[in-house]
Order: C-alpha cells, then structure tokens, then sequence
C-alpha cells in the first residue's frame, strides 16, 4: 500500500481494545503512519517504527468518526458495543449496541465516501463466526448466515454493508469472521473479558470453573496475537480479499469441557496447587442460542489468499495465559 506521496495512513477504530491493542501493536512496528482511535487511551510501543498519533473518542459522537478517518489509506474497524463481561450479549432493541456495532460501519463508508477519493481506502471489519450460525444435522456451523442473536445481526448487516461499499467502489472491504478469542497475557487483564481469560482467573483465584451443557460444545480457540497478524496479512493483500469475507481460526476443535480442564491444569502447574475442579452448572437466563453449538473455521481459503498461518497451538496459548494471570496476581498481592 502507499499513500499520496509520504508513507501510508492507517486509522485503526477500538485500538483501545483487546484485539486493538494487539493490531496496535504490529502495526507500530511498521515504518507508517499510525491514528490508534479508541475511547480510552491505547497503549503504544517503546520505540516505534511508525508514527502513531493517538486520540481518545467517543465515536458515536457527530463528526468524530469523520475526523478519525480523514485521509487514510487503510481503516480497521475494530469498534463493538461493550455491556460487562459479554459484550456479544445484546438484547433485541438494544438502540446503543445497534448504534456501536452497525451505525458506526455507516458513519465510516459514508465518510470515505464524502472524501472522493480517487482510490478507494481500505476498509477491513472485525466480524464473528457467530454470525453465520445456523445448525445442520451434524450440530456444526453451516454455510448459510442465519444469524440467531441481535448481535449476530448487526455483525452480519455491518458486514453486508461493507461489501455494498465495495461493489460501488467506495472502499476496498473485507471481513474476517473470527473465532473465539483469547489473550497470551500479553497485554493489561482487564482487557481480556472472554471465557478463556475469565476461567483462568477464577483457577488462579482457587474458584471452580462452571460450565453449561456439559461442555460438550465446541470451540475454535485463537490467540489475540494470531489474529493481529491475519489483520496485517489481510491489509498486504487488499486486493486479493477485498469483496469477500474470509473465516480466521485454526480449525482445531476443543470442547468446552477439555478446555476446562486444561485451563485447571496449566493454572495448577503455575501455583502449585490441585486443579480446581471443573463443574456443570444450568445455563444462567442470559445464555444465547449460540452457547450450545459448535464453532470450528475453516481457513484455508483465507491462508492461501494471504499467506497467513497461525502460530500458537492452544495448550501453549492456555499455559502462557495462566503464566501470565499468576503472576499477575502475586504482583498485586506484593503490592498491597
């Protein structure tokens, strides 16, 4: 990619985020220039390669998505409505959450689109497997988008919305649907609100690790690290996955259950301690459709259009997480 005589601009929208902070980060090492748009102030690298300009937003407020997207080359959208420890939790009628997760991608396309730009920028969406969750015989996601929850939905008509953009020649968009992910510790905890790093703190906390259904649904489990990269790959190649959207996951399969019970090991080895035990419990009343089916990607296509591979294996990724969490906590208790 270049930009218009200087080195490109990439503007990356929730870069205060989880998943943010990660494509933050390898992005900063790049000579470029960098706009991190998030509505806390985001974490930047000793000694970047790029150029990083940092803004702290509210972006659902008039004008500011426009701002944040001025001039730039590449947008990675990142941005999700937040509610507590499960963001994809939406209720139907959720007026903000629609406003976050849909709205914004329409502020974004109708930005660019004001700008008149005589290449299209780039425009790449943060989606979730979730979205394509309709359940054949054999209990696995399908092909077929029938999205079961609001959240899904929005994910779903954001992303529509982008290759809509795209066949006018607005922008070159892409979504990568992702899978289930999961930190390495590698940044601050309570960036992490997902299963795997909620269920390791609760190991290390000595609590037992409760689970629906019996844990028999299944899970494709992919570093946030992982997932940074195949945004960068993706950026590379735009005009190879411009027009699509691509699923980003290991394909691996991993029970709830199993991972579990390897979270309760890999914390167990860190302290010392007996694994807490690993408990079925009913489902709590907010559980969704999607709790209960099973989510494994398939992403070849997008590996042989980019380039892009997975590193970290999942027992490695789960035991540098409860590294990180233990020592995480013993720090807070020498501090107090």
């Amino acid at each position: 990619m270049t930009g218009q005589g200087t080195r490109p601009l990439i503007t990356v929208l929730g870069a205060s985020g989880l998943l943010g902070t990660a494509v933050s980060r390898e992005l900063a090492a790049r000579p470029m220039r960098l706009r991190l748009v998030g509505r806390r102030p985001t974490a930047v690298p000793a000694h970047p390669a790029a150029s990083v300009e940092v803004r702290t937003t509210d972006l659902a407020e008039p004008g500011a998505v426009a701002d944040a997207v001025a001039d730039a080359d590449a947008v990675i959208h990142l941005v999700a409505h937040t509610a507590g420890p499960g963001t994809w939790r939406v209720a139907a009628g959720d007026t903000l959450a629609e406003r976050v997760n849909l709205g914004l991608v329409h502020d974004v396309i109708e930005a660019i689109r004001a700008q008149r730009r005589a290449r299209p920028p780039a425009l790449l969406f943060a989606g979730s497997i979730s979205q394509a969750a309709r359940v054949p015989s054999d209990g696995t996601v399908g092909a077929a988008d029938q999205p079961p929850t609001a959240y899904d939905r929005q994910k779903l008509a954001a992303e529509q919305a982008i290759a809509a953009a795209t066949a006018e020649e607005v922008v070159r968009g892409s979504t990568l649907r992702l899978a289930t992910l999961y930190s390495l510790g590698t940044d601050a905890p309570d960036l992490d609100r997902g299963v795997v790093a909620t269920m390791t703190r609760r190991a290390v906390a000595g609590q037992p690790l409760t689970m629906w259904h019996e844990g028999t649904a299944k899970r494709d489990l992919l570093s946030v690290d992982d997932t940074a990269r195949a945004f960068t790959a993706a950026l590379d190649s735009i005009d190879a996955v411009a027009g699509h959207h691509w699923e980003i996951g290991t394909g691996e399969q991993t029970s709830v259950a199993d991972l579990f019970a390897m979270i309760a090991e890999a914390v167990a080895a860190r302290t010392g301690r007996p694994p807490v035990p690993v408990v079925s419990t009913p489902p709590a009343e907010y559980s969704m459709p999607t709790d209960r089916l099973d989510f494994v990607l398939k992403s070849s296509a997008f590996r042989e259009a980019t380039g892009w591979r997975p590193l970290v294996p999942v027992r490695e990724g789960v035991d540098r997480l409860a590294a990180a969490v233990a020592r995480e906590t013993v720090a807070v208790q020498v501090s107090r």
